[in-house]
């Protein structure tokens, strides 16, 4: 079955720098992503109550954006897997920072999917003190 890619947005008051942190290293995302978080040059492996699932960081720049790609997806698609990206915008007008999430997900998972970044977000916002 093929995941059909979706973006959420969500809006921080806080420094791109800080957000980046806090998306791109072990530290940062076993505050808010993960219970703990082990890092084996581009592997990630999360870990949630006891569970593992191992992700490969594909690409980063500071402080715009991480991009991963799980290990385990079984997608059919090889040239076009399935990630999830964290993209950082900075708004020059408002001083608004924006977090940008790209995801894929079965149809049937989407909602469930989206409730759970959503949980993982306030989260992250609280852990900022936001």
């Amino acid at each position: 079955m093929t995941k059909a890619k979706y973006t959420l947005e969500y809006s921080f008051n806080s420094a791109p720098t800080v957000l980046y942190y806090r998306l791109s290293t072990a530290s940062g995302l076993s505050e808010w992503f993960a219970d703990d978080v082990y890092v084996n040059e581009k592997t990630f492996t999360f870990v949630w109550d006891g569970f593992e699932q191992k992700a490969e960081l594909l690409t980063r720049k500071n402080p715009e954006f991480v991009k991963f790609r799980w290990l385990d997806d079984e997608s059919e698609e090889k040239e076009n897997q399935p990630y999830f990206e964290f993209k950082i915008r900075k708004d020059d007008l408002t001083g608004e920072t924006a977090l940008l999430i790209t995801d894929f997900a079965d149809e049937d998972e989407k909602e469930g999917s989206i409730e759970l970044w959503d949980t993982q977000i306030n989260s992250l916002k609280q852990k900022l003190g936001i």
